[in-house]
This record gives C-alpha cells, sequence and structure tokens, in this order.
C-alpha cells in the first residue's frame, strides 16, 4: 500500500504510524467494501451469523445515535487504540480502547444507554466491548457503522483529544444515500 501511495508513513523511534492517503482512498475502501457485500451473499450471512451468536445482530444506527446524543440519553464510547481516536472520532465520544475497558468500568455511568463503536461494520472490538459491557450489567449496544461510514454521510469528525459533545447535524435520508 505504500508502495502504491494509499497510505502515509511517520517513524518514531522502532513505531510507525501508517494512516491512509487522502480521503479518496477512504472513499474507494468503502466503496470496495460496498460492493463485496453487494457481491458476495457470504459476507452477509457471515455476519448474521456472527452477530446473531452474540446476540448483537440489532446495532444502532448513525441517525439513532445522533437522536440520543441531542437528548443527552447516550454515552458515545470509541473502542480502537487512542491512536486512531486522535486521528479521528465521533465528536462527543470517549476513548477507552477495549484492551483497557476491563478495568476502566468504573468511569462509565450505569445509568446510561453505551454505543461502542470501532474501525466499521465488521470489526469486532464493539462487539467484545458490547459483550462485555452487557455481562457487566451496562445497558449497551454497537453503532452499525465506523468513523470512514461516518465521514461519508458527511457528519463531522473531531481529532486529538477533542472530546467536546456538540452532536452532529442530522441529514435527511435522501442525502444519506451513495453509491
Amino acid at each position: 500500500l505504500k508502495g502504491s501511495t494509499l497510505v502515509t508513513t511517520e517513524r518514531q523511534g522502532t513505531h510507525v504510524t501508517y494512516r491512509l492517503a487522502t480521503p479518496d482512498v477512504e472513499r474507494l475502501l468503502g466503496s470496495l467494501r460496498r460492493l463485496a457485500e453487494a457481491q458476495i451473499s457470504e459476507v452477509s450471512h457471515l455476519t448474521r451469523t456472527f452477530l446473531k451468536e452474540r446476540h448483537l445482530l440489532e446495532p444502532v444506527s448513525q441517525d439513532l445515535l445522533i437522536e440520543r446524543v441531542r437528548k443527552g440519553g447516550v454515552t458515545v464510547l470509541d473502542v480502537r487504540p487512542t491512536e486512531e481516536f486522535q486521528a479521528g472520532h465521533i465528536p462527543g465520544a470517549i476513548s477507552i480502547p477495549v484492551a483497557d475497558l476491563k478495568r476502566r468500568l468504573s468511569r462509565l455511568p450505569k445509568d446510561r444507554e453505551i454505543v461502542a463503536y470501532c474501525r466499521g461494520p465488521y470489526c469486532v472490538l464493539a462487539v467484545e466491548a458490547v459483550t462485555l459491557l452487557t455481562s457487566r450489567g451496562f445497558q449497551a449496544h454497537r453503532l452499525e457503522a465506523g468513523v470512514s461510514d461516518w465521514r461519508a454521510f458527511g457528519h463531522p469528525v473531531a481529532v486529538g483529544d477533542d472530546v467536546s459533545p456538540a452532536p452532529p447535524k442530522q441529514r435527511s435520508r435522501a442525502k444519506k444515500e451513495h453509491p
């Protein structure tokens, strides 16, 4: 990917951070995912089977999340690694990587719904987080989308440590359709 200039790298000591080179690459990857979903029936079947076994088949949509954030009744939880959160996240989300979630449960409110998200509909980090949270008595669901999908629908994405609770604008369904 680096050789084809689809990603860029930044080295800090022995650590190398890879980033998509442009927003066009992100759109390309989204288009490839949608094509695979449309053309390969096994993708849909495997996803349903995986999620059904975990009782998580009903994700929260972007519209529903926006509505719940506006009403103030939900905590948005980004369970990706901290570096990914800082590179871009849903405004108002808090970052607790799934690897740290068990030891940081006390930081989460039990009296509010939690909506966890990660990299997209096939990322298992949110599934793992929701499984843990519900087993500990939290009301938790996963967001059906990731940050790339969120951005593709025209919603704002925050960067760095910004966790300001400004909710995104809700868009009409007609504008959400994309090829």
